[in-house]
Protein backbone atom coordinates (compact mmCIF):
# COMPACT_ATOMS: atom_id res chain seq x y z
CA UNK A 1 0.00 0.00 0.00
CA UNK A 2 3.03 2.06 -0.84
CA UNK A 3 0.67 4.92 -2.93
CA UNK A 4 -1.62 4.75 0.37
CA UNK A 5 0.32 5.46 3.13
CA UNK A 6 1.96 8.21 0.89
CA UNK A 7 -0.91 10.00 0.00
CA UNK A 8 -3.08 9.18 3.16
CA UNK A 9 -0.87 7.92 6.26
CA UNK A 10 -3.75 8.09 8.84
CA UNK A 11 -5.97 5.85 6.94
CA UNK A 12 -3.40 3.42 5.80
CA UNK A 13 -2.11 3.22 9.82
CA UNK A 14 -5.85 2.32 10.81
CA UNK A 15 -6.09 -0.37 7.38
CA UNK A 16 -2.91 -2.42 8.56
CA UNK A 17 -4.24 -2.23 12.35
CA UNK A 18 -7.39 -4.14 10.88
CA UNK A 19 -5.15 -6.57 9.07
CA UNK A 20 -3.03 -7.43 11.99
CA UNK A 21 -6.55 -7.64 13.89
CA UNK A 22 -8.32 -9.74 11.66
CA UNK A 23 -4.90 -11.98 12.00
CA UNK A 24 -4.81 -11.91 15.22
CA UNK A 25 -8.60 -12.67 16.45
CA UNK A 26 -10.23 -16.19 16.32
CA UNK A 27 -13.53 -14.69 14.05
CA UNK A 28 -16.48 -16.44 15.31
CA UNK A 29 -18.90 -14.04 13.86
CA UNK A 30 -21.65 -16.05 11.21
CA UNK A 31 -21.74 -13.58 8.67
CA UNK A 32 -17.87 -13.17 8.77
CA UNK A 33 -14.85 -14.15 6.18
CA UNK A 34 -11.99 -14.58 4.97
CA UNK A 35 -11.91 -13.85 0.88
CA UNK A 36 -9.09 -14.63 -1.23
CA UNK A 37 -6.16 -12.65 -1.87
CA UNK A 38 -7.47 -13.15 -5.93
CA UNK A 39 -11.23 -11.82 -4.64
CA UNK A 40 -9.21 -9.05 -2.69
CA UNK A 41 -7.09 -7.93 -5.64
CA UNK A 42 -10.26 -8.03 -8.65
CA UNK A 43 -11.94 -5.37 -5.63
CA UNK A 44 -9.22 -3.04 -5.84
CA UNK A 45 -8.87 -2.36 -9.84
CA UNK A 46 -9.56 0.09 -12.38
CA UNK A 47 -12.93 -1.42 -13.03
CA UNK A 48 -14.36 0.78 -9.65
CA UNK A 49 -13.45 4.02 -12.81
CA UNK A 50 -16.41 2.76 -14.76
CA UNK A 51 -20.21 3.49 -15.16
CA UNK A 52 -22.23 0.53 -16.75
CA UNK A 53 -25.50 1.40 -16.23
CA UNK A 54 -27.92 -0.79 -17.82
CA UNK A 55 -27.21 -4.58 -18.35
CA UNK A 56 -24.64 -6.20 -20.80
CA UNK A 57 -25.37 -5.32 -24.37
CA UNK A 58 -27.95 -2.88 -23.26
CA UNK A 59 -26.20 -0.04 -21.85
CA UNK A 60 -26.74 3.56 -21.01
CA UNK A 61 -22.74 4.50 -21.02
CA UNK A 62 -20.30 3.62 -23.92
CA UNK A 63 -17.11 1.88 -23.64
CA UNK A 64 -18.52 -0.90 -22.23
CA UNK A 65 -16.25 -3.86 -23.86
CA UNK A 66 -14.68 -4.87 -20.97
CA UNK A 67 -17.21 -4.49 -18.71
CA UNK A 68 -19.94 -6.72 -20.56
CA UNK A 69 -17.90 -9.87 -20.50
CA UNK A 70 -17.05 -9.29 -16.63
CA UNK A 71 -20.95 -8.85 -16.37
CA UNK A 72 -21.75 -12.01 -18.34
CA UNK A 73 -18.91 -14.13 -16.95
CA UNK A 74 -20.46 -14.04 -13.51
CA UNK A 75 -23.89 -14.56 -14.22
CA UNK A 76 -23.33 -17.57 -16.20
CA UNK A 77 -20.77 -19.15 -13.24
CA UNK A 78 -23.74 -18.35 -10.60
CA UNK A 79 -26.17 -20.23 -13.21
CA UNK A 80 -23.86 -22.66 -13.05
CA UNK A 81 -22.68 -22.92 -9.31
CA UNK A 82 -26.61 -22.88 -8.10
CA UNK A 83 -28.08 -24.30 -11.20
CA UNK A 84 -30.60 -21.46 -12.12
CA UNK A 85 -31.82 -20.03 -15.23
CA UNK A 86 -30.99 -16.32 -14.49
CA UNK A 87 -29.03 -14.53 -12.00
CA UNK A 88 -28.53 -10.67 -11.62
CA UNK A 89 -24.61 -10.15 -10.15
CA UNK A 90 -25.55 -6.07 -9.71
CA UNK A 91 -27.21 -5.54 -6.56
CA UNK A 92 -25.06 -3.94 -3.68
CA UNK A 93 -25.90 -5.51 -1.19
CA UNK A 94 -28.46 -8.15 0.69
CA UNK A 95 -31.00 -5.67 1.83
CA UNK A 96 -30.91 -3.49 -1.58
CA UNK A 97 -31.23 -7.55 -3.06
CA UNK A 98 -34.83 -8.27 -0.55
CA UNK A 99 -36.17 -4.74 -1.79
CA UNK A 100 -35.85 -5.54 -5.14
CA UNK A 101 -38.24 -8.66 -4.43
CA UNK A 102 -40.93 -6.27 -2.88
CA UNK A 103 -40.19 -3.69 -5.81
CA UNK A 104 -40.97 -6.78 -8.41
CA UNK A 105 -43.75 -8.65 -7.33
CA UNK A 106 -45.71 -5.89 -4.59
CA UNK A 107 -47.17 -2.65 -4.03
CA UNK A 108 -47.09 -0.58 -0.87
CA UNK A 109 -49.41 -2.21 1.47
CA UNK A 110 -49.40 -5.30 0.25
CA UNK A 111 -49.19 -8.33 3.00
CA UNK A 112 -46.45 -10.40 3.06
CA UNK A 113 -44.70 -13.24 5.27
CA UNK A 114 -41.31 -13.41 7.48
CA UNK A 115 -39.67 -14.52 10.06
CA UNK A 116 -39.64 -12.44 13.26
CA UNK A 117 -36.37 -11.19 13.58
CA UNK A 118 -36.35 -12.16 17.51
CA UNK A 119 -36.85 -15.81 15.71
CA UNK A 120 -33.91 -15.14 13.49
CA UNK A 121 -35.67 -13.21 10.55
CA UNK A 122 -33.88 -10.49 8.93
CA UNK A 123 -34.48 -6.27 9.43
CA UNK A 124 -36.17 -6.83 5.50
CA UNK A 125 -38.21 -9.69 6.13
CA UNK A 126 -40.52 -7.09 7.90
CA UNK A 127 -39.15 -5.35 10.99
CA UNK A 128 -40.78 -2.33 11.93
CA UNK A 129 -37.60 -0.12 11.74
CA UNK A 130 -37.18 -1.46 8.09
CA UNK A 131 -38.72 -0.24 5.21
CA UNK A 132 -40.07 -3.79 4.39
CA UNK A 133 -42.07 -3.05 7.90
CA UNK A 134 -42.69 0.84 6.87
CA UNK A 135 -44.14 0.55 3.44
CA UNK A 136 -45.77 -2.94 3.26
CA UNK A 137 -47.82 -4.97 5.94
CA UNK A 138 -45.75 -7.38 7.45
CA UNK A 139 -47.02 -10.52 8.82
CA UNK A 140 -44.44 -12.60 11.02
CA UNK A 141 -44.23 -16.44 11.98
CA UNK A 142 -41.64 -17.26 14.77
CA UNK A 143 -40.55 -20.80 15.48
CA UNK A 144 -41.84 -23.36 18.06
CA UNK A 145 -40.40 -22.45 21.83
CA UNK A 146 -40.50 -25.95 22.36
CA UNK A 147 -37.87 -26.88 19.53
CA UNK A 148 -36.65 -23.49 18.44
CA UNK A 149 -37.13 -24.76 14.80
CA UNK A 150 -39.83 -22.80 12.87
CA UNK A 151 -43.07 -23.57 12.84
CA UNK A 152 -44.54 -24.59 9.84
CA UNK A 153 -48.01 -24.86 11.55
CA UNK A 154 -48.19 -21.43 12.19
CA UNK A 155 -46.53 -20.55 8.80
CA UNK A 156 -49.36 -22.53 6.56
CA UNK A 157 -52.28 -20.96 9.01
CA UNK A 158 -51.12 -17.41 8.88
CA UNK A 159 -50.76 -17.56 5.24
CA UNK A 160 -54.74 -19.26 4.56
CA UNK A 161 -55.35 -16.22 6.74
CA UNK A 162 -53.59 -12.92 5.28
CA UNK A 163 -53.12 -14.17 1.90
CA UNK A 164 -49.52 -12.87 1.48
CA UNK A 165 -48.03 -12.01 -2.06
CA UNK A 166 -44.75 -12.83 -1.48
CA UNK A 167 -43.24 -15.26 1.44
CA UNK A 168 -40.24 -14.95 2.97
CA UNK A 169 -38.26 -17.98 3.89
CA UNK A 170 -34.18 -17.86 5.74
CA UNK A 171 -32.87 -15.22 7.75
CA UNK A 172 -30.08 -14.26 9.88
CA UNK A 173 -30.00 -16.45 12.81
CA UNK A 174 -31.14 -20.02 12.25
CA UNK A 175 -28.95 -22.87 13.24
CA UNK A 176 -31.23 -25.52 11.60
CA UNK A 177 -32.07 -26.98 7.65
CA UNK A 178 -34.54 -24.93 5.79
CA UNK A 179 -37.54 -26.74 4.76
CA UNK A 180 -38.08 -25.38 1.36
CA UNK A 181 -40.16 -28.11 0.22
CA UNK A 182 -42.78 -27.26 3.35
CA UNK A 183 -42.46 -23.50 2.87
CA UNK A 184 -43.25 -24.03 -1.28
CA UNK A 185 -46.16 -26.29 -0.70
CA UNK A 186 -47.74 -23.04 1.59
CA UNK A 187 -46.93 -20.47 -1.12
CA UNK A 188 -48.57 -22.57 -3.77
CA UNK A 189 -51.30 -23.62 -1.57
CA UNK A 190 -52.05 -19.38 -0.72
CA UNK A 191 -51.05 -18.44 -4.52
CA UNK A 192 -47.84 -16.17 -3.03
CA UNK A 193 -44.53 -16.13 -4.51
CA UNK A 194 -41.87 -18.31 -2.18
CA UNK A 195 -38.64 -16.29 -1.53
CA UNK A 196 -35.60 -18.24 -0.12
CA UNK A 197 -32.96 -15.88 1.34
CA UNK A 198 -30.14 -17.92 1.55
CA UNK A 199 -27.57 -15.60 2.18
CA UNK A 200 -25.69 -17.00 5.01
CA UNK A 201 -25.98 -20.17 3.30
CA UNK A 202 -25.29 -19.51 0.05
CA UNK A 203 -21.57 -21.58 0.52
CA UNK A 204 -22.91 -24.53 1.82
CA UNK A 205 -25.68 -25.02 -0.73
CA UNK A 206 -22.92 -23.99 -3.39
CA UNK A 207 -20.45 -26.85 -1.28
CA UNK A 208 -23.73 -29.25 -1.03
CA UNK A 209 -23.83 -29.06 2.83
CA UNK A 210 -27.03 -27.80 2.41
CA UNK A 211 -30.19 -28.35 0.72
CA UNK A 212 -30.72 -25.90 -2.06
CA UNK A 213 -34.23 -23.50 -2.52
CA UNK A 214 -33.84 -24.30 -6.49
CA UNK A 215 -36.86 -25.65 -7.85
CA UNK A 216 -38.96 -24.87 -4.47
CA UNK A 217 -38.17 -21.03 -4.49
CA UNK A 218 -39.72 -18.57 -7.32
CA UNK A 219 -36.64 -16.32 -6.27
CA UNK A 220 -33.80 -16.35 -4.46
CA UNK A 221 -31.86 -13.93 -2.67
CA UNK A 222 -27.73 -13.72 -1.29
CA UNK A 223 -25.11 -12.07 -0.14
CA UNK A 224 -21.77 -12.85 -1.79
CA UNK A 225 -19.58 -13.13 1.27
CA UNK A 226 -20.47 -14.95 4.36
CA UNK A 227 -20.05 -19.05 3.53
CA UNK A 228 -19.32 -17.68 -0.44
CA UNK A 229 -16.54 -16.16 0.94
CA UNK A 230 -16.57 -13.44 -1.86
CA UNK A 231 -16.89 -9.52 -2.17
CA UNK A 232 -19.85 -7.59 -0.24
CA UNK A 233 -22.32 -7.87 -2.68
CA UNK A 234 -25.35 -9.48 -3.50
CA UNK A 235 -27.50 -11.48 -6.14
CA UNK A 236 -31.11 -12.47 -6.87
CA UNK A 237 -31.87 -15.43 -8.91
CA UNK A 238 -34.72 -17.46 -10.50
CA UNK A 239 -35.76 -19.88 -13.31
CA UNK A 240 -38.97 -18.01 -14.37
CA UNK A 241 -38.45 -15.90 -17.59
CA UNK A 242 -40.47 -13.81 -16.35
CA UNK A 243 -39.84 -13.42 -13.08
CA UNK A 244 -36.29 -12.81 -13.32
CA UNK A 245 -37.53 -9.66 -16.00
CA UNK A 246 -38.94 -7.92 -12.99
CA UNK A 247 -36.39 -8.60 -10.82
CA UNK A 248 -34.05 -7.03 -13.13
CA UNK A 249 -36.51 -3.85 -13.81
CA UNK A 250 -36.30 -3.81 -10.16
CA UNK A 251 -32.46 -3.38 -9.87
CA UNK A 252 -32.40 -1.29 -12.30
CA UNK A 253 -33.77 1.48 -12.81
CA UNK A 254 -35.95 0.89 -9.82
CA UNK A 255 -33.16 0.95 -7.18
CA UNK A 256 -30.38 1.58 -8.36
CA UNK A 257 -27.75 3.75 -10.94
CA UNK A 258 -24.98 1.86 -12.10
CA UNK A 259 -23.66 -1.15 -10.77
CA UNK A 260 -20.26 -1.31 -9.37
CA UNK A 261 -17.92 -3.48 -11.42
CA UNK A 262 -14.87 -3.92 -8.95
CA UNK A 263 -17.32 -6.27 -7.12
CA UNK A 264 -19.12 -8.08 -10.03
CA UNK A 265 -15.31 -8.60 -10.99
CA UNK A 266 -14.41 -9.87 -7.63
CA UNK A 267 -17.74 -11.77 -7.58
CA UNK A 268 -16.58 -13.80 -10.88
CA UNK A 269 -13.48 -14.99 -9.31
CA UNK A 270 -15.55 -16.08 -5.62
CA UNK A 271 -17.92 -17.80 -7.75
CA UNK A 272 -15.11 -19.49 -10.01
CA UNK A 273 -13.47 -20.29 -6.80
CA UNK A 274 -16.54 -21.76 -5.32
CA UNK A 275 -16.83 -24.35 -8.19
CA UNK A 276 -13.72 -26.03 -7.67
CA UNK A 277 -13.64 -29.57 -5.19
CA UNK A 278 -12.01 -27.81 -2.62
CA UNK A 279 -14.93 -25.67 -2.37
CA UNK A 280 -17.19 -28.44 -1.35
CA UNK A 281 -14.59 -30.20 1.11
CA UNK A 282 -14.57 -26.40 2.85
CA UNK A 283 -18.40 -26.31 2.81
CA UNK A 284 -18.54 -29.92 4.54
CA UNK A 285 -16.01 -28.60 6.98
CA UNK A 286 -17.77 -25.20 8.25
CA UNK A 287 -20.68 -28.03 9.29
CA UNK A 288 -18.53 -30.37 10.64
CA UNK A 289 -16.88 -27.30 13.08
CA UNK A 290 -20.15 -25.92 14.03
CA UNK A 291 -21.05 -29.16 15.55
CA UNK A 292 -18.11 -30.09 17.06
CA UNK A 293 -18.29 -26.28 18.78
CA UNK A 294 -21.69 -26.62 19.32
CA UNK A 295 -21.07 -30.23 20.92
CA UNK A 296 -18.42 -28.65 23.42
CA UNK A 297 -20.44 -25.82 24.06
CA UNK A 298 -23.70 -27.93 25.16
CA UNK A 299 -21.46 -30.40 27.15
CA UNK A 300 -20.33 -26.65 29.23
CA UNK A 301 -23.65 -26.04 30.06
CA UNK A 302 -24.79 -23.92 27.21
CA UNK A 303 -27.93 -23.16 26.43
CA UNK A 304 -28.21 -23.68 22.46
CA UNK A 305 -31.30 -22.31 20.74
CA UNK A 306 -32.72 -25.31 19.20
CA UNK A 307 -30.34 -27.90 20.91
CA UNK A 308 -27.58 -27.70 18.26
CA UNK A 309 -26.86 -26.58 14.52
CA UNK A 310 -27.27 -28.43 11.04
CA UNK A 311 -25.25 -25.18 9.27
CA UNK A 312 -22.60 -22.97 10.15
CA UNK A 313 -24.16 -21.33 12.97
CA UNK A 314 -24.87 -21.38 16.57
CA UNK A 315 -27.31 -19.47 18.73
CA UNK A 316 -26.45 -19.02 22.06
CA UNK A 317 -29.15 -17.73 25.35
CA UNK A 318 -27.18 -17.02 28.22
CA UNK A 319 -30.00 -16.46 30.72
CA UNK A 320 -28.96 -19.86 32.80
CA UNK A 321 -24.97 -18.14 33.01
CA UNK A 322 -26.56 -15.28 34.36
CA UNK A 323 -24.88 -13.04 32.06
CA UNK A 324 -26.29 -10.67 29.13
CA UNK A 325 -24.81 -11.43 25.68
CA UNK A 326 -23.36 -7.79 25.30
CA UNK A 327 -21.65 -7.93 28.54
CA UNK A 328 -20.33 -11.66 27.24
CA UNK A 329 -19.73 -10.43 23.70
CA UNK A 330 -17.18 -7.50 24.74
CA UNK A 331 -15.72 -9.23 27.10
CA UNK A 332 -14.86 -12.47 24.52
CA UNK A 333 -13.71 -9.74 22.04
CA UNK A 334 -11.42 -8.43 24.08
CA UNK A 335 -10.36 -11.79 25.04
CA UNK A 336 -9.54 -12.10 21.03
CA UNK A 337 -13.06 -14.28 20.19
CA UNK A 338 -15.29 -12.00 18.05
CA UNK A 339 -19.38 -12.89 18.08
CA UNK A 340 -22.21 -10.57 18.38
CA UNK A 341 -24.57 -10.47 21.24
CA UNK A 342 -27.91 -11.34 19.32
CA UNK A 343 -31.57 -11.98 20.55
CA UNK A 344 -32.78 -15.15 20.74
CA UNK A 345 -36.74 -16.30 20.12
CA UNK A 346 -39.36 -14.76 22.71
CA UNK A 347 -36.29 -12.66 24.27
CA UNK A 348 -37.60 -10.64 26.87
CA UNK A 349 -34.42 -8.18 26.87
CA UNK A 350 -34.29 -5.33 24.10
CA UNK A 351 -32.66 -5.89 21.21
CA UNK A 352 -29.55 -3.92 22.00
CA UNK A 353 -29.28 -5.98 25.03
CA UNK A 354 -30.14 -8.75 24.55
CA UNK A 355 -29.62 -12.36 26.00
CA UNK A 356 -27.66 -14.15 23.40
CA UNK A 357 -24.91 -14.13 21.20
CA UNK A 358 -24.55 -15.59 17.33
CA UNK A 359 -21.21 -17.16 16.72
CA UNK A 360 -20.21 -19.48 13.03
CA UNK A 361 -17.83 -21.25 11.72
CA UNK A 362 -16.90 -20.30 8.13
CA UNK A 363 -13.80 -17.82 9.19
CA UNK A 364 -12.38 -20.51 11.34
CA UNK A 365 -12.79 -22.86 8.76
CA UNK A 366 -11.33 -20.77 5.73
CA UNK A 367 -8.07 -20.61 8.05
CA UNK A 368 -8.02 -24.38 8.07
CA UNK A 369 -9.10 -25.08 11.63
CA UNK A 370 -10.68 -28.09 12.59
CA UNK A 371 -12.69 -29.83 15.28
CA UNK A 372 -9.44 -29.99 17.72
CA UNK A 373 -9.95 -26.57 17.80
CA UNK A 374 -13.57 -25.83 17.99
CA UNK A 375 -13.20 -27.83 20.88
CA UNK A 376 -10.68 -25.56 22.36
CA UNK A 377 -12.67 -21.83 21.63
CA UNK A 378 -15.36 -23.99 23.16
CA UNK A 379 -13.47 -24.08 26.15
CA UNK A 380 -12.06 -20.67 26.06
CA UNK A 381 -15.44 -19.00 25.23
CA UNK A 382 -16.56 -21.29 29.04
CA UNK A 383 -13.94 -19.84 30.74
CA UNK A 384 -14.52 -16.10 29.88
CA UNK A 385 -18.21 -16.27 30.18
CA UNK A 386 -17.74 -18.10 33.74
CA UNK A 387 -15.40 -15.59 35.11
CA UNK A 388 -17.73 -12.94 34.00
CA UNK A 389 -20.51 -14.20 35.96
CA UNK A 390 -18.47 -14.17 39.28
CA UNK A 391 -17.29 -10.48 38.59
CA UNK A 392 -13.96 -11.55 38.34
CA UNK A 393 -12.36 -11.66 33.95
CA UNK A 394 -10.16 -10.13 33.35
CA UNK A 395 -6.95 -11.85 34.36
CA UNK A 396 -8.67 -14.98 32.45
CA UNK A 397 -9.49 -12.22 29.58
CA UNK A 398 -5.58 -11.50 29.41
CA UNK A 399 -4.46 -15.09 29.54
CA UNK A 400 -6.91 -16.36 27.02
CA UNK A 401 -5.85 -13.56 24.33
CA UNK A 402 -2.56 -14.40 24.92
CA UNK A 403 -3.62 -18.26 23.71
CA UNK A 404 -5.70 -17.06 21.27
CA UNK A 405 -2.95 -15.37 19.47
CA UNK A 406 -0.81 -18.72 19.53
CA UNK A 407 -3.45 -20.19 17.79
CA UNK A 408 -4.27 -17.19 15.36
CA UNK A 409 -0.12 -17.67 14.35
CA UNK A 410 -0.76 -21.49 13.40
CA UNK A 411 -3.66 -21.21 11.09
CA UNK A 412 -3.09 -17.97 8.83
CA UNK A 413 -5.51 -16.25 7.19
CA UNK A 414 -6.12 -15.99 3.49
CA UNK A 415 -5.68 -12.98 2.04
CA UNK A 416 -3.33 -11.58 4.76
CA UNK A 417 0.26 -10.59 4.59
Amino acid sequence: MSSLESVDPQIAELIGAEERRQADTVKLIPSENYVSKAVLEATGTVLTNKYSEGYAGKRYYEGQQVIDPIETLAIERAKSLFGVNHANVQPYSGSPANLAIYLAFMQPGDTFMGMNLSSGGHLTHGSPVSVSGKWFKPVSYNVRKETGRADMDQVRELALEHRPKVIFCGGTAIPRIIDFPAFAEIAREVGAILAADIAHIAGLIAGGAHPSPVGYADVISTTTHKTLRGPRGAMLMADDDEKATLLNKAIFPGLQGGPHNHTTAAIAVALHEAAQPEFSTYAHQVVANAKALAEELSNRGFDLVSGGTDNHLILIDLTSKGVPGKPAAKALDRAGLETNYNTVPFDPRRPFDPSGIRIGTPSVTSRGMKEAEMRQIGAWMDEVVTALSKGDAEDVITRVHGEVSELTARFPAPGLS
